[in-house]
């Protein structure tokens, strides 16, 4: 909640930081990180532990591609492909495994994504779905087909630790398992009440809460006369599936199909193939989900995955539960009103652009412009 109760507050203690970063997953890890590389005084604080499953980031694997049908993020992704690298060379790790990516199905979306490629400069190749099946054995496709090479999986659970170890080494405080309980505006700084009974008042906040975000800092932004467009919570139930082929036969896939609802799916290393619709769960609360798969979609999942996905095993999925948080237009939000910054609306899609985002919120947080698409 944004203000807690007076009554509630302990003893405020105050501490002078440049930023205060609110949120552990991979938005707020880069952000972080960046602004400590920039020899800004960061804290940052995550509501629960180092690596929890309770919000958007967990998990193994994320998608990278540049397939998008807007010349803006396909602009993004490409900042983002040559920042994954310096990133790598930074941490010292492999982060992004180079598979590439295949797109099949509604044509008007397969062509409009091969435009946008082509006016970007990005090599792409168009197959007839005979070329198709024969290149990837463990898939079926329909449509149109479009495949590049800049793309991959992303290890997503290593590049947190990646962001959060740099952040940690260029000087930023962590602490997990700390809840914000309440932000009081003062104008040119933010007083951040924290559910150990301390509060840090800060002349910059960076909420990369995701879900959170319209309890969080829905009421301070009203307060500066701004809103947060509706951000939809929802849980999704994607899954593994165990794979009949080896690893190195799977591309990062997307299939936009000619009835029915998105799908996006990649290989787990030591898991299976992931495979999920994009988007189509129910609304929750993010403190008050309970995780209970929907028999019903599991099996519209298993159908699909029997049709369009035959390298896997479709009768044994183990199933995950991720949280989304999508703005109505699905567009990312990342603005800032005074010392607020406010970062959410990333789910289906943002994980690729990590190391640029956080880049970008460091910019908005020392005084930058935001990306005109991204605004309140």
């Amino acid at each position: 909640m944004p203000h807690a109760p007076a009554g509630q507050r302990s003893t405020q203690s105050t501490s002078q930081l440049d930023h205060v970063v609110i949120g552990g997953g991979v938005v707020g890890a880069a952000a972080a990180r960046s602004l400590a590389a920039r020899g800004e005084q960061v804290l940052l604080v995550e509501q629960h532990d180092r690596g929890h499953e309770h919000g958007s980031s967990h998990g193994a694997t994320r998608i990278f591609r540049m397939g998008y049908t807007e010349p803006d993020y396909v602009t993004l992704a490409q900042r983002a492909w040559d920042a994954w690298a310096a990133l790598e060379a930074a941490s010292g790790r492999t982060l992004l495994d180079r598979t590439g990516a295949v797109d099949h199905g509604r044509p008007e979306v397969i062509d409009a994504i091969a435009h946008a490629l082509e006016c970007a400069g990005v090599p792409f190749e168009r197959l007839d779905l005979d070329e198709a099946a024969a290149r990837w054995l463990g898939l079926a496709f329909e449509g149109h087909v479009l495949a590049h090479g800049t793309a991959g999986r992303i290890r997503s659970a290593e590049t947190i630790e990646a962001l959060l170890d740099l952040a940690a080494s260029d000087g930023a405080a962590l602490r997990f398992g700390v809840r914000v309980t309440g932000l009081d505006d003062h104008g040119d700084t933010v007083t951040v009440h924290l559910d150990d009974g301390t509060a840090v008042t800060t002349p910059s906040v960076v909420a990369a809460v995701g879900s959170w975000a319209p309890t969080l800092v829905g009421e301070v932004f009203a307060g500066r006369g701004a809103s947060l467009p509706a951000i939809r919570v929802t849980q999704e139930q994607p899954a593994h599936f165990p794979s009949h082929l080896p690893d190195d036969a799977w591309p990062s896939f997307v299939h936009y199909p000619l009835d029915g609802w998105d799908v996006y799916g990649l290989l787990t290393p030591g898991e299976g193939v992931k495979v999920g619709f994009h988007g189509i769960g129910p609304v929750v609360d993010p403190d008050a989900r309970d995780r209970t798969p929907v028999a019903a979609e599991v099996e519209r999942l298993q159908a699909y995955v029997a049709r369009f996905v035959p390298g896997v095993d479709a009768t044994a999925p183990a199933l995950i539960s991720c949280l989304y948080d999508n703005s109505p237009s699905d567009d990312f939000v990342m603005d800032r009103r005074g010392p607020l910054t406010v970062a959410t609306g990333f789910s289906g899609h943002g994980f690729k652009f990590a190391p640029v985002l956080g880049e970008m919120l460091a910019d908005l947080a020392t005084g930058g412009a935001p990306h005109p698409r991204f605004t309140l």
